[in-house]
């Protein structure tokens, strides 16, 4: 494979990773309206559409927010700094940002319910499409990881063998999608817990997925990600500390786990 991979669109070359952005987007709203068809939303459609603005319009900010701030040296040195936090972007940023919209939409309408749920699976499709955006770049956009002599290390468009970490996210994903549908069977959970379970677990995941990545690094030895992934974990840290805050019920049953 050659990095950065291009496909032909109408006789022109264009980067798969900016159709699989767009892709991505759709596929997510389409799916989103999906569930909100199939599901009962205890929000009405009026403070719905508030809250969408405000995620959209929070995770704008948070992600360039965030993503110009990844590298401090680059950004002091940037000749337009609005540009510069415009052109960096990075979807930590985005879903912090877009929480702290959400949160802020909220109080000024009034809604008291949790309204996350309905996005979780919509944004966890999203951002597996938006993954295979970003492997297709390899080397070219920094989405990739530290050399390492691990088997399953790829080039990725230089001559270093390095983690394929846009591919473990993929993996991650998909395996705490099922991780989520699974408990929505076994227990009944509260109103916004699956989206608190997604926050929670994918801070932690990019926390430690950093340590594989290249990054500006500061004394204390964490990146700009990771310490917002820790101020996201701080956010949930009483669902943390204390799980069954997102059950209503309690009815798993043991005996039906397979430890064999």
């Amino acid at each position: 494979m050659h990095y950065p991979v291009h496909i032909n669109i109408f006789g022109v070359a264009v980067l798969l990773h900016s159709v699989l952005e767009l892709v991505a987007f759709f596929a997510g709203f389409r799916y989103f309206l999906y569930l909100r068809s199939r599901q009962h939303d205890i929000i009405a459609s009026q403070n719905r559409v508030w809250i969408i603005i405000g995620a959209i319009f929070g995770a704008l900010v948070g992600s360039r927010l965030i993503g110009g701030l990844e590298n401090p040296p680059a950004m002091l040195h940037a000749e337009n700094t609005l540009y510069y936090f415009y052109s960096n972007k990075t979807v930590v940023g985005g879903f912090l940002g877009g929480l702290m919209g959400v949160e802020l939409v909220k109080k000024i309408i009034r809604e008291k319910n949790a309204s996350g749920d309905l996005f979780t699976y919509p944004m966890m499709l999203a951002l597996i499409i938006g993954r295979i955006g970003c492997f297709s770049m390899g080397v070219y956009e920094e989405t990739y990881g530290l050399p390492t002599k691990l088997p399953w290390g790829m080039r990725l468009g230089d001559v270093e063998m390095r983690h394929p970490v846009a591919l473990y996210e993929i993996i991650f994903l998909i395996l705490l999608w099922l991780l989520i549908v699974w408990l929505e069977k076994k227990l009944t959970l509260v109103n916004g817990a699956k989206f608190k379970l997604f926050m929670i677990n994918y801070c932690l995941f990019r926390f430690i997925l950093d340590f594989i990545k290249p990054h500006y690094t500061f004394n204390i030895g964490l990146s700009t990600i990771q310490l917002t992934c820790l101020a996201g974990l701080i956010w949930y840290a009483r669902f943390i500390m204390q799980p069954k805050l997102l059950l209503k019920k309690y009815t798993l049953d043991l005996r039906e786990i397979n430890v064999g």
